[in-house]
């Protein structure tokens, strides 16, 4: 089973600002959604509750959520208390593909053991209060990279980039 992490980065590796995007991107949150969608998603209980509550569950998705609170229920989630048993879940699904998809932490517990990794790079320096765990680019290899400039809709020029661990 590949492990993948898929996140939107600024250029100072912000990803999020009071538990929410510091951005609106929206087809960002497209590639998002059509990369994400028919897999498992394993996500933090607070990057879960950042989720406007009308897409929470993420559909077409199984949606698992890692946290320590005990009594934590998430309605059509799977609820569990750490990365390995959401990683187990998925495995015994066998899916080809899992999805991390936030927050700092989770992203931070996973990357040891990602192979892939999509990562929508901001061309902006962006305020914020949470951060991409810093990585070795030597460890990676750019596999694809497709441009997207900015428009009416979007205030930042990006790049959807996808990432594979070097052997």
């Amino acid at each position: 089973m590949i492990v993948s992490l898929i996140a939107a980065v600024s250029k100072n590796r912000i990803i999020g600002r009071n538990n929410d995007l510091p951005w609106r991107l929206p087809d960002d949150m497209k590639y998002f959604m059509q990369t994400t969608q028919h897999h498992h998603v394993i996500m933090g209980r607070k990057n879960y509750e950042s989720l406007p509550e009308k897409f929470r569950p993420l559909p077409n998705r199984k949606n698992i959520v890692i946290t320590r609170q005990k009594d934590f229920k998430a309605e059509g989630c799977v609820v569990v208390n750490s990365l390995q048993a959401a990683l187990r879940i998925a495995e015994d699904a066998q899916q080809e593909e899992v999805f991390i998809i936030g927050g700092a932490q989770v992203y931070k517990q996973a990357l040891p053991l990602t192979q892939r990794m999509y990562l929508t790079e901001i061309d902006a320096i962006v305020l914020g209060d949470t951060s991409f765990p810093e990585f070795d680019q030597e460890e990676w290899q750019e596999i694809s990279r497709k441009e997207h400039p900015t428009d009416n809709k979007h205030q930042f020029e990006f790049d959807f980039v996808v990432y594979e661990r070097k052997n």
